[in-house]
């Protein structure tokens, strides 16, 4: 019998059929002819190329996975996916499995995936297969997703994200300080300078772009939204992305929100986002414990009380220190300009990518509707979480020495 009957017998016997009788069928004709090792893994290769093609990134794979399977199915789907870049990259752009060339957020989600593909497997060869079949199963059912990727644009520069800079790496580095330190003042200043240095970055951004003539379009991201209380975990992004002027796209099915938006703002939406999240959950571990030391038990109401308040509080701050900091722009515009040529009027830049953003949101997702937040029942979780996003580091402070 040939390795390639093997497979498609194994294949036709537990992909198709959803039960553990049908899986432990077609296991045990993999786990019993090694000469089909190779034959599976080939077929692996393409059901990730297939997921590439229906709009999915490595990210998102791996995502799903963790979130379906195991530890060695995420492991497996690691390997493979490292597999099948390295063969696109021995093939060259002919190979034609993807529409366009992917550009530096698929690179970094890669290096990701690298890592996890490092981690060593000692599974017997029958559970092997059978966790190939399971991961092949969950491939096959991928739905399509919006493409993220883009043509390269001609004439203009492109809306893919920057080498690292020195300036995201700052303000980086002084999230990770703020979200480290146990002195509240300390992270209090670190977490406003980089605040600061977001929200000047993305200005400088739409001037620049603006002289330059530049015919970017807008970007999109997808970001995870996990279990437990996504829906508050939702709420808490899509505030941090219009304060940027962003807009956020929930998929609760998949388990991630799409972020549409210009490259700067995107990228403060991602470093944001993750801080205030590491923020409210350290809130909230801090606020269970001070209720239990109290003698009262708290619920899973409270918890899903307390972010949902956390991300409505903090969508209102974010938006008072948006518009604080264009104000400040804008003045600072008005006071440099004079005899010498004008300067750019900042509020016709930012309302002309506002549009663009909105436009590019219709364009990718034509029948989006509006949900109404369910689940927030505990007077003392929405007062503690409102609290808490009373204490978080969003606001403007005096600048740091540089």
């Amino acid at each position: 019998m040939s390795t390639t009957s093997t497979v498609d017998r194994a294949f036709e016997a537990a992909l198709y059929a959803d039960t553990d009788a049908a899986l432990d069928t077609g296991a045990s004709l993999l786990a019993a002819d090694p000469a089909a090792d190779a034959e599976l893994a080939r077929r692996g290769r393409e059901f990730v190329a297939g997921a590439w093609r229906r709009g999915w990134q490595p990210a998102d794979v791996v995502r799903f996975v963790r979130r379906e399977l195991e530890d060695e199915h995420l492991r497996l789907l690691a390997r493979l996916v490292v597999e099948e870049h390295e063969q696109e990259h021995e093939q060259g752009p002919e190979a034609g499995k993807r529409q366009s060339p992917p550009g530096p957020r698929w690179a970094a989600q890669l290096d990701e995936v690298r890592e996890l593909a490092a981690h060593p497997t000692r599974a017997d060869r029958f559970s092997h297969a059978t966790a190939a079949l399971e991961l092949y199963r969950l491939l096959l059912r991928l739905p399509t997703l919006e493409p993220l990727d883009r043509p390269q644009s001609t004439g203009g520069a492109q809306n893919s994200p920057h080498p690292e800079s020195r300036m995201l790496s700052r303000i980086r580095a002084l999230l990770a300080k703020a979200e480290a330190t146990g002195f509240p003042e300390e992270a209090e200043a670190l977490s406003a300078k980089a605040q600061e240095l977001m929200a000047r970055h993305s200005i400088d951004e739409a001037l620049i772009a603006a002289r330059a003539h530049s015919k970017n379009a807008p970007g999109a991201c997808r970001i995870g939204v996990e279990p437990p209380y996504e829906t508050a975990k939702a709420v808490l992004l899509d505030a941090v992305a219009r304060a940027n002027r962003c807009e956020a796209v929930w998929n609760e099915d998949l388990g991630f929100s799409t972020v549409v938006g210009f490259e700067a703002d995107l990228e403060a939406v991602e470093l944001l986002h993750t801080s205030l999240l590491v923020q409210a959950t350290t809130a909230l571990t801090k606020a269970e414990a001070a209720q239990r030391k109290g003698g009262r038990k708290r619920t899973k109401t409270f918890r899903q009380s307390f972010l949902a308040a956390y991300a409505h509080r903090i969508g209102d701050r974010l938006a008072a220190v948006a518009e604080a900091q264009v104000a400040e722009a804008e003045a600072e515009s008005a006071g440099t300009g004079g005899a010498g040529a004008p300067e750019q009027d900042l509020l016709p830049v930012l309302a002309a990518r506002d549009v663009a953003v909105r436009e590019q949101v219709t364009r990718m997702f034509p029948d989006t509707v509006t949900t109404r937040v369910r689940g927030v029942s505990d007077l003392a979780g929405w007062r503690q979480g409102a609290e808490a996003a009373d204490r978080a580091q969003v606001g403007a402070r005096p600048r740091l020495p540089s």
